[in-house]
């Protein structure tokens, strides 16, 4: 869970190939296929030098973040990614909180581990506080902030909690898709009228 994973495999020698080949997968995408919005996502970044190297690689490959309308977020699951925020939005269009990570991270647990997995949930305080801090360095850099977590679609409750912090987006599964956009609708509506 906390190895060799996401951004250090893409500009590592050992793994460099294989990312630029992802690279090339979505340069065609984008340019042969025509779907130019397709975006790009940069996983477990753990420093800004980290996601520097990563669109260098991405450079490389003929992939340039701005050009042709090419947006690269950053997830947010390490607690850095918060701390460091107005770091990482020099660097990256925007952010997805990725809360699953994000909250094992926070509370320094292994969310597989039968013995701590009771621990593990992503309504707690410091998750919160995580997360409405990543919303509100992102905006004051103009950058959006959506979720892509589980978070949302298992808790209506998390979901009204990033709303009224001014979450960009949510991510949600199908069958929390309606009883989600009822309850947003609610809140949204309630932060117009000023209750």
């Amino acid at each position: 869970m906390l190895g060799w994973r996401g951004a250090s495999r893409y500009y590592h020698p050992d793994y460099k190939e294989g990312f630029l080949l992802e690279v090339a997968a979505v340069k065609k995408v984008r340019e042969e296929m025509g779907l130019k919005n397709l975006m790009v996502m940069v996983p477990f970044c753990r420093t800004p030098e980290e996601g520097a190297r990563v669109l260098e690689v991405m450079a490389e490959g003929g992939l340039k973040r701005g050009e042709e309308g090419l947006e690269v977020y950053v997830m947010a699951e390490i607690p850095s990614n918060v701390l460091e925020a107005e770091a990482f939005a020099e660097l990256f269009d925007g952010f997805s909180i990725g809360s699953n990570d994000l909250t094992q991270l926070a509370l320094g647990l292994d969310r597989d581990s039968e013995r701590v997995a009771w621990l593990f949930d992503e309504r707690r305080e410091t998750v919160k506080l995580l997360s409405a801090m990543l919303i509100e360095k992102a905006h004051a850099k103009g950058k959006k902030v959506g979720i892509c977590g589980q978070a949302p679609s298992d808790y209506p409750e998390f979901a009204a909690f990033l709303v009224a912090k001014g979450i960009d987006s949510l991510s949600l599964n199908p069958d929390a898709l309606l009883r989600t956009v009822k309850k947003v609708a609610e809140i949204e509506a309630a932060l117009d009228s000023g209750a």
